[in-house]
């Protein structure tokens, strides 16, 4: 069987090596980076043009499509894909707009009966300004996509007025912006695997944003992560789904626009319960690298079945324990950062743990950084604890110039207990 997995960082990379593991499969990646070459065949293509994504589907016959950004799904390369009879593991364009649109997703939440932050949504900055100047701590968010940086908490009004005013520099994703409700607690990622009517639940991820410890500095596109998430129970993640997911499945259905594929809830954790902070149409990253440390199943079955219409399980096999992933960023990250340094120590990292790579390139044999995120450095153990030690003591290996990490990933769930009555299977 062959399965095409489209991207470049280290999302792709995990499922590239998770995929591989599945017996029979031949794995090619476009276009890939020099992780994903360890587990399948690296292959260029524009991720940005649909009909090339066509060609090479065609060109390498492959039996399963698995998009991994949200770029060529909001585009509509899963559509293409599938006029064409592949079968994609991904939204059409349609369902993926529950991304590409904030103010869709709102859409979507106020008529599935979702819980969210109350908002109000401007395609005037002017009067956005005067609305913001009113508000207290709100946040401002840019209606399209902006790779991670179209989200700021602000904390008075004087605040909310220079964010509209720096989210207007990312253009068309900010022509029109969100203001919602400033929502407190702890923030939980939940994925769900989805065939347009039905759903599996992933364990509770909590991913870390802030580029600093104590969750300080600027946002990034994420640091680390870390599965199971403790502050999740498991009769509450049941609810997640019947009230969230479910829901929300239904809505885009009865628009037209069935939803097959990742579908990533960001939620908070506030004292009345759930609220939907955003909506993915994909796996997120980190997220997806300690997931694929952690679930104990053939994805390439479940993807099918996904693809397909057919998912028939409702729970998933995942291993004891915990999973820890760091992300190793360059220096200047989240602002521009110095690329080209080579990298040493992945060898002595992985016999502790398992790296996968974001930003990465060969140069003259010579692997080097080639961006902000270069890797994601995890590692599992019995406990949190020890998973978070584990990676740790990889992420010690690993060596090149400028090198930085939060040295906090984890760190809030150790006073949590994690809990074992989970709705998902509990494998060896």
């Amino acid at each position: 069987m062959k399965v095409l997995i489209l991207g470049s960082g280290a999302r792709e990379h995990a499922l590239a090596w998770k995929t591989s593991r599945s017996s029979g499969v031949q794995v090619f990646c476009a276009p890939g980076n020099p992780g994903t070459a360890r587990h399948g065949e690296n292959v260029p293509v524009a991720l940005e043009e649909p009909a090339r994504i066509l060609d090479l589907a065609r060109r390498l016959s492959a039996d399963l499509v698995v998009i991994g950004p949200e770029a060529p799904l909001v585009q509509g390369a899963a559509d293409v894909l599938r006029a064409a009879g592949f079968p994609v593991f991904g939204p059409g364009a349609g369902a993926a707009a529950i991304e590409g649109s904030k103010a869709f997703a709102k859409e979507v939440m106020e008529r599935a009966g979702v819980p969210t932050a109350s908002y109000r949504s401007f395609d005037s900055m002017r009067e956005a300004e005067e609305f913001a100047r009113t508000q207290g701590s709100v946040v401002v968010k840019a209606d399209g996509l902006a790779a991670g940086k179209g989200v700021v908490v602000a904390r008075d009004g004087a605040e909310a007025v220079e964010a509209i005013r720096d989210l207007r520099r990312l253009g068309a994703a900010a022509s029109r912006l969100l203001i919602e409700e400033r929502l407190e607690g702890e923030e939980i990622s939940v994925i769900a695997l989805c065939d347009g009517d039905r759903y599996l639940l992933l364990p509770p991820v909590q991913d870390h944003k802030r580029a600093l410890d104590g969750d300080l500095g600027p946002n990034t596109g994420g640091m680390g992560a870390y599965t199971p998430a403790p502050f999740l129970k498991a009769h509450q993640l049941e609810k997640v789904g019947i009230e969230i997911i479910q829901p929300t499945l239904d809505e885009l259905n009865r628009r037209g626009h069935p939803f097959r594929g990742a579908l990533y809830a960001g939620l908070m954790l506030t004292r009345t319960g759930p609220r939907v902070l955003e909506f993915n149409c994909r796996f997120g990253d980190p997220e997806t690298q300690v997931l694929m440390m952690q679930i104990d199943e053939d994805l390439v079955e479940l993807f099918l079945q996904c693809a397909q219409g057919k998912l028939s399980r409702t729970a998933i096999r995942v291993g004891s324990g915990a999973s820890v992933g760091v992300v190793v960023a360059a220096e200047g990250y989240p602002q521009p950062p110095v690329t080209g340094d080579e990298i040493a120590g992945l060898a002595d990292a992985e016999a502790l743990g398992r790296v996968f790579h974001a930003a990465t390139r060969l140069e003259g044999g010579r692997l080097v950084t080639s961006g902000g995120r270069v890797l994601t450095v995890c590692a599992r153990g019995a406990s949190i604890a020890e998973a978070r030690s584990r990676a740790y003591a990889a992420v010690a290996r690993v060596q090149f110039r400028g090198m930085h990490y939060r040295r906090d990933i984890g760190a809030r769930a150790l006073a949590t207990p994690n809990e074992s009555d989970s709705a998902i299977e509990k494998g060896a």
